[in-house]
């Protein structure tokens, strides 16, 4: 049996969430969130984890990959990867999914993590190396490729070369691999089958949407949240979760007032939904159909879980 799984991707409030809930209610399905930060618990309003979500419909729609580590801790792609595929396996076991009754739906907008899966990287199992990534950041991309290509040619062949993150995460791994051998992702034990769904709101729209609901979500305690974030983890660790975490704590620590701060995020928030349309673009040209809809329309979400003929 193959396990088909609908991915629902797009820019930051499009509507995935609400759009990938309607959806699995109707067919009884589950949901796999595909968020880097909605894995850590705490961060809830400035992520837009949006919980009440899955229980406004009944029965509630069950969700998998939220909350599941504490923000002291680094989750990785290697992890990321791994968990999907265990739930996966887990679903495809059970009904409706073990008898091809219902699609498994995905719904997020990391775009990394989403192609991680569906297309199946091959990813180590690597701890970060601050000492090295400091020698190494600033390096010309050229150079850090030329340095992979001579000490780990293999890694070279995996490894997106005209991207310096990737080519140092590439040293970082031929650096381990000199004292230990290094695992690597598994795969899932069950055969599936991708459908994506891209939602596009419109440049218009999508800026209109941002902006409405960075007020609400400023309303609904966001900066409290931060404040707590703060106060337990440091400014350094909420840097690392970027975007609402790093300004509101940037203005909690007088670096800007409460109005500038509002706007310096929209602006912010606005340029990651760009980056992240770029990505899902991008996953095209690299070999993943998209099939585009606009948001809200839950109908075409519902035709694509349809099986495919073969």
């Amino acid at each position: 049996m193959t396990l088909h799984v609908v991915v629902i991707v797009g820019s930051t409030a499009c509507g995935k969430t609400r759009l990938g809930v309607e959806a699995a209610h109707r067919l009884g399905s589950e949901i796999i969130s595909a968020d880097s930060r909605q894995v850590y618990r705490g961060l809830d309003i400035g992520t837009g984890k949006d919980l009440a979500e899955y229980a406004r419909v009944e029965p509630p729609v069950a969700y998998h990959l939220i909350d599941v580590v504490d923000p002291e801790e680094v989750y990785t792609l290697f992890r990321f990867q791994e968990d999907c595929y265990r739930v996966l396996d887990d679903l495809a076991a059970r009904p409706p999914f073990a008898d091809g009754g219902a699609p498994v739906f995905m719904v997020g907008g990391s775009g990394l993590y989403v192609e991680a899966v569906v297309r199946d990287y091959r990813l180590a199992d690597v701890p970060v190396n601050r000492g090295l990534r400091r020698e190494l950041e600033g390096l010309p991309l050229a150079v850090l490729a030329e340095r992979l290509r001579s000490e780990a040619p293999g890694v070279a062949d995996d490894t997106d070369l005209g991207n310096a993150r990737r080519v140092i995460r590439g040293l970082e791994i031929a650096d381990f691999s000199k004292n230990s051998p290094v695992p690597y992702s598994a795969h899932p034990s069950v055969p599936v089958e991708f459908t994506v769904v891209g939602v596009d709101a419109g440049r218009g729209e999508l800026r209109t949407r941002i902006g409405r609901r960075l007020r609400q979500r400023i309303e609904e305690g966001m900066i409290d949240e931060v404040r707590g974030l703060l106060d337990r983890l440091g400014r350094r660790r909420l840097d690392e979760f970027g975007l609402e975490y790093r300004e509101v704590a940037g203005f909690l620590e007088g670096e800007k007032d409460l109005e500038r701060m509002v706007s310096d995020l929209e602006s912010a928030i606005v340029h990651f939904a760009k980056r992240q349309q770029t990505w899902f673009r991008g996953m095209e040209r690299r070999g993943v159909p998209i099939r585009w809809i606009a948001p809200g329309d839950v109908d075409s979400v519902v035709l694509s879980s349809l099986p495919k003929a073969h």
